[in-house]
Protein backbone atom coordinates (compact mmCIF):
# COMPACT_ATOMS: atom_id res chain seq x y z
CA UNK A 1 0.00 0.00 0.00
CA UNK A 2 1.30 3.04 -0.76
CA UNK A 3 1.81 6.30 2.08
CA UNK A 4 1.51 9.15 0.62
CA UNK A 5 -2.33 8.71 -0.52
CA UNK A 6 -3.06 7.34 2.62
CA UNK A 7 -1.53 10.15 4.69
CA UNK A 8 -3.68 12.85 2.70
CA UNK A 9 -7.06 10.76 2.59
CA UNK A 10 -5.95 10.78 6.65
CA UNK A 11 -5.16 14.65 7.12
CA UNK A 12 -8.19 15.36 5.28
CA UNK A 13 -10.58 13.62 7.07
CA UNK A 14 -8.71 15.23 10.34
CA UNK A 15 -9.40 18.36 9.32
CA UNK A 16 -13.00 18.08 10.81
CA UNK A 17 -10.91 18.47 14.13
CA UNK A 18 -10.09 22.00 13.65
CA UNK A 19 -14.05 22.45 13.43
CA UNK A 20 -14.14 21.02 16.34
CA UNK A 21 -11.73 23.33 18.37
CA UNK A 22 -13.23 26.28 16.95
CA UNK A 23 -16.46 25.42 18.97
CA UNK A 24 -13.69 25.31 22.22
CA UNK A 25 -13.54 28.62 21.89
CA UNK A 26 -17.52 29.39 22.07
CA UNK A 27 -19.47 28.38 25.82
CA UNK A 28 -22.74 26.10 24.54
CA UNK A 29 -25.70 28.22 24.82
CA UNK A 30 -29.47 27.48 23.27
CA UNK A 31 -28.42 30.39 20.67
CA UNK A 32 -25.36 28.48 19.89
CA UNK A 33 -27.19 25.46 19.56
CA UNK A 34 -29.86 27.17 17.13
CA UNK A 35 -27.04 28.66 15.20
CA UNK A 36 -24.70 25.63 15.20
CA UNK A 37 -28.00 23.42 13.85
CA UNK A 38 -29.00 25.93 11.49
CA UNK A 39 -25.48 26.12 10.41
CA UNK A 40 -25.40 22.27 9.60
CA UNK A 41 -28.49 22.23 7.98
CA UNK A 42 -27.38 25.11 5.40
CA UNK A 43 -23.67 22.74 4.80
CA UNK A 44 -25.23 19.61 4.26
CA UNK A 45 -28.24 21.14 1.99
CA UNK A 46 -25.29 23.21 -0.33
CA UNK A 47 -23.03 20.10 -0.23
CA UNK A 48 -25.25 18.01 -1.50
CA UNK A 49 -27.16 20.12 -4.09
CA UNK A 50 -24.63 22.15 -5.28
CA UNK A 51 -21.77 19.47 -5.18
CA UNK A 52 -22.51 15.99 -5.22
CA UNK A 53 -25.70 16.10 -7.09
CA UNK A 54 -24.55 18.19 -9.91
CA UNK A 55 -21.11 15.59 -10.32
CA UNK A 56 -23.51 12.72 -10.16
CA UNK A 57 -26.01 14.11 -13.21
CA UNK A 58 -23.01 14.94 -14.90
CA UNK A 59 -21.30 11.57 -14.33
CA UNK A 60 -24.88 9.74 -15.06
CA UNK A 61 -25.41 12.05 -17.87
CA UNK A 62 -22.53 10.53 -20.25
CA UNK A 63 -24.15 6.66 -20.20
CA UNK A 64 -27.86 7.79 -20.26
CA UNK A 65 -30.02 9.67 -21.99
CA UNK A 66 -31.45 12.81 -19.64
CA UNK A 67 -34.58 11.54 -18.40
CA UNK A 68 -32.97 7.87 -17.17
CA UNK A 69 -30.73 9.63 -15.94
CA UNK A 70 -32.46 11.66 -13.71
CA UNK A 71 -34.80 9.17 -13.16
CA UNK A 72 -31.49 7.25 -11.72
CA UNK A 73 -30.29 10.01 -9.72
CA UNK A 74 -33.31 10.73 -8.37
CA UNK A 75 -33.95 7.25 -7.19
CA UNK A 76 -30.79 6.85 -5.08
CA UNK A 77 -31.38 10.25 -3.59
CA UNK A 78 -34.40 9.06 -2.33
CA UNK A 79 -33.07 5.51 -1.13
CA UNK A 80 -30.80 7.94 0.88
CA UNK A 81 -33.46 9.50 2.43
CA UNK A 82 -35.35 6.61 3.31
CA UNK A 83 -32.15 5.05 4.84
CA UNK A 84 -31.76 8.12 6.66
CA UNK A 85 -35.28 7.82 8.14
CA UNK A 86 -35.21 4.39 8.81
CA UNK A 87 -31.94 5.12 10.54
CA UNK A 88 -33.25 8.27 12.44
CA UNK A 89 -36.12 5.64 14.35
CA UNK A 90 -33.66 3.70 15.39
CA UNK A 91 -31.46 6.23 17.62
CA UNK A 92 -33.07 6.73 21.31
CA UNK A 93 -35.78 9.33 21.36
CA UNK A 94 -35.69 12.36 23.12
CA UNK A 95 -37.07 11.15 26.15
CA UNK A 96 -34.77 8.19 26.51
CA UNK A 97 -31.69 10.58 26.03
CA UNK A 98 -32.79 12.68 28.53
CA UNK A 99 -32.30 10.15 31.40
CA UNK A 100 -29.24 10.14 31.25
CA UNK A 101 -28.93 13.93 32.53
CA UNK A 102 -29.82 13.66 35.74
CA UNK A 103 -32.91 14.81 37.68
CA UNK A 104 -32.92 17.54 35.67
CA UNK A 105 -34.27 16.03 32.59
CA UNK A 106 -32.76 18.58 29.91
CA UNK A 107 -35.09 18.56 27.54
CA UNK A 108 -32.85 21.04 25.54
CA UNK A 109 -29.86 18.70 26.26
CA UNK A 110 -31.41 15.53 24.93
CA UNK A 111 -32.50 17.20 21.96
CA UNK A 112 -28.72 18.27 21.39
CA UNK A 113 -27.53 14.75 21.73
CA UNK A 114 -30.07 13.46 19.03
CA UNK A 115 -28.74 16.24 16.96
CA UNK A 116 -25.42 15.58 17.48
CA UNK A 117 -25.94 11.83 16.95
CA UNK A 118 -27.88 11.99 13.68
CA UNK A 119 -25.31 14.43 12.42
CA UNK A 120 -22.46 12.56 13.13
CA UNK A 121 -23.93 10.15 11.31
CA UNK A 122 -24.87 11.59 8.46
CA UNK A 123 -21.25 13.22 7.76
CA UNK A 124 -19.78 9.46 8.93
CA UNK A 125 -21.51 8.22 5.64
CA UNK A 126 -20.83 11.50 3.52
CA UNK A 127 -16.98 11.77 4.42
CA UNK A 128 -16.43 7.44 3.39
CA UNK A 129 -16.57 8.14 -0.32
CA UNK A 130 -14.94 11.14 0.00
CA UNK A 131 -12.34 9.22 1.17
CA UNK A 132 -12.43 6.78 -1.14
CA UNK A 133 -12.16 9.62 -3.82
CA UNK A 134 -8.61 11.04 -2.48
CA UNK A 135 -7.31 7.57 -1.87
CA UNK A 136 -7.76 7.10 -5.67
CA UNK A 137 -7.07 10.55 -6.53
CA UNK A 138 -3.53 10.22 -4.33
CA UNK A 139 -2.94 7.05 -6.25
CA UNK A 140 -3.32 7.83 -9.90
CA UNK A 141 -1.52 11.59 -9.50
CA UNK A 142 -0.05 12.31 -6.30
CA UNK A 143 -0.84 16.20 -7.56
CA UNK A 144 -4.18 15.62 -7.76
CA UNK A 145 -4.66 13.84 -4.90
CA UNK A 146 -2.95 16.77 -2.77
CA UNK A 147 -5.63 19.00 -4.42
CA UNK A 148 -8.18 16.81 -3.60
CA UNK A 149 -6.99 15.96 -0.51
CA UNK A 150 -6.52 19.75 0.37
CA UNK A 151 -9.55 21.00 -1.31
CA UNK A 152 -12.27 18.01 1.12
CA UNK A 153 -9.89 19.86 4.26
CA UNK A 154 -11.06 23.08 3.48
CA UNK A 155 -14.60 22.09 3.49
CA UNK A 156 -14.81 19.73 6.07
CA UNK A 157 -14.15 21.86 8.77
CA UNK A 158 -17.39 23.57 8.86
CA UNK A 159 -18.44 19.59 8.96
CA UNK A 160 -16.47 19.95 12.16
CA UNK A 161 -18.38 22.43 13.84
CA UNK A 162 -21.17 21.39 13.11
CA UNK A 163 -20.78 17.86 14.96
CA UNK A 164 -18.66 19.71 17.82
CA UNK A 165 -21.37 22.45 18.74
CA UNK A 166 -24.25 20.05 19.87
CA UNK A 167 -21.98 17.05 21.36
CA UNK A 168 -20.49 20.30 23.40
CA UNK A 169 -23.88 21.38 24.74
CA UNK A 170 -25.38 18.23 25.21
CA UNK A 171 -22.08 16.60 27.22
CA UNK A 172 -21.07 20.22 29.04
CA UNK A 173 -17.73 19.30 27.81
CA UNK A 174 -15.87 20.73 24.66
CA UNK A 175 -13.73 18.60 24.56
CA UNK A 176 -15.95 15.79 24.00
CA UNK A 177 -17.38 17.88 20.85
CA UNK A 178 -13.75 17.89 19.33
CA UNK A 179 -13.41 14.45 19.62
CA UNK A 180 -16.88 13.78 18.35
CA UNK A 181 -15.69 15.91 15.02
CA UNK A 182 -12.67 13.76 14.98
CA UNK A 183 -14.20 10.29 14.86
CA UNK A 184 -16.81 11.56 12.00
CA UNK A 185 -13.42 12.21 9.97
CA UNK A 186 -12.10 9.19 10.33
CA UNK A 187 -14.53 7.45 7.54
CA UNK A 188 -12.33 9.11 4.91
CA UNK A 189 -8.94 7.36 6.14
CA UNK A 190 -11.27 4.59 6.70
CA UNK A 191 -12.87 4.60 3.56
CA UNK A 192 -9.32 4.54 1.80
CA UNK A 193 -8.34 1.33 4.00
CA UNK A 194 -11.16 -0.29 3.17
CA UNK A 195 -10.74 0.49 -0.84
CA UNK A 196 -7.58 -0.93 -0.85
CA UNK A 197 -8.37 -3.95 1.12
CA UNK A 198 -11.26 -5.21 0.00
CA UNK A 199 -13.55 -3.10 -2.04
CA UNK A 200 -11.04 -2.15 -5.04
CA UNK A 201 -12.63 -4.29 -7.62
CA UNK A 202 -16.02 -2.46 -6.48
CA UNK A 203 -14.89 0.76 -6.08
CA UNK A 204 -15.99 1.84 -10.33
CA UNK A 205 -16.60 5.26 -11.45
CA UNK A 206 -20.48 4.52 -11.46
CA UNK A 207 -20.90 2.55 -7.50
CA UNK A 208 -18.38 5.16 -6.36
CA UNK A 209 -21.14 7.94 -7.46
CA UNK A 210 -24.24 6.05 -6.79
CA UNK A 211 -22.52 6.08 -3.23
CA UNK A 212 -22.34 9.66 -3.09
CA UNK A 213 -25.98 9.89 -4.36
CA UNK A 214 -26.78 8.13 -1.36
CA UNK A 215 -25.13 9.82 1.01
CA UNK A 216 -26.39 12.89 -0.27
CA UNK A 217 -29.91 11.46 0.31
CA UNK A 218 -28.78 11.20 3.99
CA UNK A 219 -27.97 14.67 4.16
CA UNK A 220 -31.03 16.17 2.59
CA UNK A 221 -32.98 13.98 4.92
CA UNK A 222 -31.35 14.80 8.02
CA UNK A 223 -31.19 18.73 7.50
CA UNK A 224 -34.65 18.61 6.43
CA UNK A 225 -36.25 16.53 9.10
CA UNK A 226 -33.80 17.10 11.98
CA UNK A 227 -31.45 20.38 12.25
CA UNK A 228 -33.76 23.25 10.01
CA UNK A 229 -36.87 22.97 12.45
CA UNK A 230 -34.68 22.64 15.23
CA UNK A 231 -32.61 26.01 13.64
CA UNK A 232 -36.18 27.71 13.10
CA UNK A 233 -37.37 27.47 16.43
CA UNK A 234 -39.23 30.72 17.87
CA UNK A 235 -36.82 31.25 20.36
CA UNK A 236 -33.82 32.10 18.28
CA UNK A 237 -34.70 32.06 14.96
CA UNK A 238 -32.71 34.81 13.84
CA UNK A 239 -29.82 32.57 15.22
CA UNK A 240 -30.67 29.95 13.20
CA UNK A 241 -31.10 31.84 10.20
CA UNK A 242 -27.75 33.57 10.25
CA UNK A 243 -26.26 29.79 10.92
CA UNK A 244 -27.94 28.44 7.58
CA UNK A 245 -26.87 31.24 5.85
CA UNK A 246 -22.87 30.93 7.33
CA UNK A 247 -22.93 27.49 6.38
CA UNK A 248 -24.62 27.61 2.70
CA UNK A 249 -22.02 30.58 2.50
CA UNK A 250 -18.90 28.15 3.88
CA UNK A 251 -19.80 25.30 2.14
CA UNK A 252 -20.10 26.95 -1.59
CA UNK A 253 -16.29 28.68 -1.06
CA UNK A 254 -15.20 24.83 -0.35
CA UNK A 255 -16.94 23.91 -3.30
CA UNK A 256 -15.07 26.64 -4.97
CA UNK A 257 -11.66 25.48 -4.32
CA UNK A 258 -12.43 21.77 -5.27
CA UNK A 259 -9.75 20.99 -8.06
Amino acid sequence: MQDSPIVLTTLAGLSTGLGGLLAVLCPPSERLLAASAGFAGGVMLTASLADLMPEALAFYGGYLPPLACGGAVVSLLTLGMLTAGLLGRLLPEEAALAAHYGKSKDPARAAAMRTALVTGLALLLHNFPEGVLTFFAGTADPSLGLRTAAAIALHNIPEGLAVAVPFAYATRRRTAGVLAALVSGLAEPLGAVLAWLFLRRLFTPGFLNGTVVLAAGVMVWVALAQLLPGALHPAHRTAGILGAAVGCLLMLLGIAALP
